[in-house]
Protein backbone atom coordinates (compact mmCIF):
# COMPACT_ATOMS: atom_id res chain seq x y z
CA UNK A 1 0.00 0.00 0.00
CA UNK A 2 1.43 2.91 -1.31
CA UNK A 3 0.15 6.64 0.39
CA UNK A 4 1.79 9.79 0.25
CA UNK A 5 0.71 13.63 0.69
CA UNK A 6 1.46 16.02 -2.64
CA UNK A 7 1.21 19.63 -2.23
CA UNK A 8 -0.47 21.49 -4.65
CA UNK A 9 -2.93 24.79 -5.12
CA UNK A 10 -6.96 24.46 -5.07
CA UNK A 11 -8.43 24.96 -8.74
CA UNK A 12 -11.41 26.48 -7.29
CA UNK A 13 -10.96 30.38 -7.65
CA UNK A 14 -7.72 32.52 -8.11
CA UNK A 15 -7.02 32.85 -4.28
CA UNK A 16 -4.49 30.15 -4.91
CA UNK A 17 -4.85 28.33 -1.65
CA UNK A 18 -2.09 25.58 -0.81
CA UNK A 19 -3.51 22.28 -0.09
CA UNK A 20 -1.87 18.67 0.38
CA UNK A 21 -3.82 16.26 -1.94
CA UNK A 22 -3.60 12.31 -0.23
CA UNK A 23 -3.26 9.83 -2.11
CA UNK A 24 -3.30 6.23 -1.74
CA UNK A 25 -2.66 3.52 -4.36
CA UNK A 26 -2.57 6.20 -7.56
CA UNK A 27 -5.87 6.91 -6.41
CA UNK A 28 -6.43 11.02 -4.59
CA UNK A 29 -8.94 9.84 -1.62
CA UNK A 30 -8.60 13.16 0.66
CA UNK A 31 -7.42 16.61 1.09
CA UNK A 32 -6.05 18.53 3.87
CA UNK A 33 -5.04 22.27 4.27
CA UNK A 34 -1.05 23.10 4.13
CA UNK A 35 -0.35 24.77 7.10
CA UNK A 36 2.48 26.54 5.03
CA UNK A 37 0.36 27.98 2.29
CA UNK A 38 0.99 32.19 2.41
CA UNK A 39 -2.77 32.76 1.12
CA UNK A 40 -4.67 30.13 3.85
CA UNK A 41 -2.34 29.84 6.71
CA UNK A 42 -3.92 25.91 6.92
CA UNK A 43 -7.35 26.90 6.37
CA UNK A 44 -9.88 26.09 3.00
CA UNK A 45 -13.39 27.33 2.40
CA UNK A 46 -15.47 24.04 2.02
CA UNK A 47 -15.10 23.81 -1.81
CA UNK A 48 -11.09 23.38 -0.99
CA UNK A 49 -11.93 20.94 1.49
CA UNK A 50 -13.78 18.58 -1.11
CA UNK A 51 -11.19 18.74 -4.18
CA UNK A 52 -10.72 15.43 -3.76
CA UNK A 53 -14.25 14.59 -4.85
CA UNK A 54 -14.02 15.34 -8.26
CA UNK A 55 -10.91 14.43 -9.47
CA UNK A 56 -12.06 10.75 -9.79
CA UNK A 57 -15.51 11.72 -10.34
CA UNK A 58 -17.87 9.51 -12.83
CA UNK A 59 -19.28 12.32 -14.47
CA UNK A 60 -15.73 14.41 -14.74
CA UNK A 61 -15.37 15.55 -18.69
CA UNK A 62 -11.62 14.69 -19.57
CA UNK A 63 -11.83 16.17 -23.04
CA UNK A 64 -13.98 18.58 -25.34
CA UNK A 65 -17.48 17.37 -26.71
CA UNK A 66 -19.23 18.56 -29.68
CA UNK A 67 -22.69 17.97 -30.50
CA UNK A 68 -23.23 16.24 -33.80
CA UNK A 69 -26.21 14.95 -35.36
CA UNK A 70 -27.97 15.72 -32.28
CA UNK A 71 -25.33 14.20 -29.80
CA UNK A 72 -22.73 14.73 -27.78
CA UNK A 73 -19.35 13.08 -29.31
CA UNK A 74 -16.03 13.39 -27.88
CA UNK A 75 -13.17 15.42 -30.35
CA UNK A 76 -10.09 16.37 -30.02
CA UNK A 77 -8.95 20.25 -28.50
CA UNK A 78 -8.10 21.42 -32.16
CA UNK A 79 -11.50 20.38 -33.48
CA UNK A 80 -13.66 21.76 -30.58
CA UNK A 81 -11.53 25.12 -30.27
CA UNK A 82 -11.85 25.48 -34.36
CA UNK A 83 -15.54 25.40 -34.12
CA UNK A 84 -16.08 27.78 -30.82
CA UNK A 85 -14.13 30.05 -32.62
CA UNK A 86 -16.21 29.96 -35.96
CA UNK A 87 -19.38 29.97 -33.86
CA UNK A 88 -18.03 33.01 -32.11
CA UNK A 89 -17.33 35.13 -35.31
CA UNK A 90 -20.60 33.47 -36.99
CA UNK A 91 -22.51 35.71 -34.18
CA UNK A 92 -20.28 38.91 -34.01
CA UNK A 93 -20.32 39.07 -37.35
CA UNK A 94 -24.06 38.41 -38.00
CA UNK A 95 -25.43 39.87 -34.11
CA UNK A 96 -23.05 42.19 -33.40
CA UNK A 97 -20.19 42.06 -30.49
CA UNK A 98 -22.91 42.80 -28.03
CA UNK A 99 -24.80 39.72 -29.05
CA UNK A 100 -22.02 37.07 -26.83
CA UNK A 101 -21.71 37.18 -23.12
CA UNK A 102 -18.72 36.78 -21.39
CA UNK A 103 -19.26 34.90 -18.17
CA UNK A 104 -15.78 34.33 -16.48
CA UNK A 105 -15.46 31.57 -13.91
CA UNK A 106 -14.18 31.89 -10.35
CA UNK A 107 -12.39 28.64 -10.45
CA UNK A 108 -9.67 30.49 -12.81
CA UNK A 109 -6.48 32.00 -12.05
CA UNK A 110 -6.21 35.78 -11.79
CA UNK A 111 -3.81 35.58 -14.60
CA UNK A 112 -6.61 33.63 -16.82
CA UNK A 113 -8.94 35.86 -15.89
CA UNK A 114 -7.22 39.43 -17.06
CA UNK A 115 -6.66 37.21 -20.49
CA UNK A 116 -10.60 36.80 -20.44
CA UNK A 117 -11.04 40.09 -20.17
CA UNK A 118 -8.63 41.38 -22.52
CA UNK A 119 -10.08 38.76 -25.02
CA UNK A 120 -13.51 40.00 -24.62
CA UNK A 121 -12.42 43.70 -25.18
CA UNK A 122 -9.83 43.93 -27.22
CA UNK A 123 -10.41 40.83 -30.27
CA UNK A 124 -14.23 40.48 -29.75
CA UNK A 125 -14.38 44.27 -28.84
CA UNK A 126 -17.54 43.67 -25.85
CA UNK A 127 -16.84 45.86 -22.75
CA UNK A 128 -19.44 43.72 -21.11
CA UNK A 129 -18.25 40.91 -18.73
CA UNK A 130 -19.00 39.50 -15.71
CA UNK A 131 -17.91 36.80 -13.41
CA UNK A 132 -19.21 34.58 -10.97
CA UNK A 133 -17.17 34.92 -8.17
CA UNK A 134 -18.98 33.11 -5.46
CA UNK A 135 -17.56 31.04 -3.24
Amino acid sequence: MDFHSVLTTCPYCAVGCNLLLQVLDGQVVGTLPAKTGPTNAGRLCIKGWNVHEFVQHKDRLTAPLLRRNGSLKETDWDDALDYAASELTRLKDAYGPESVVFAGSARCTNEETYVFQKFARAVFGHNHIDHCARL
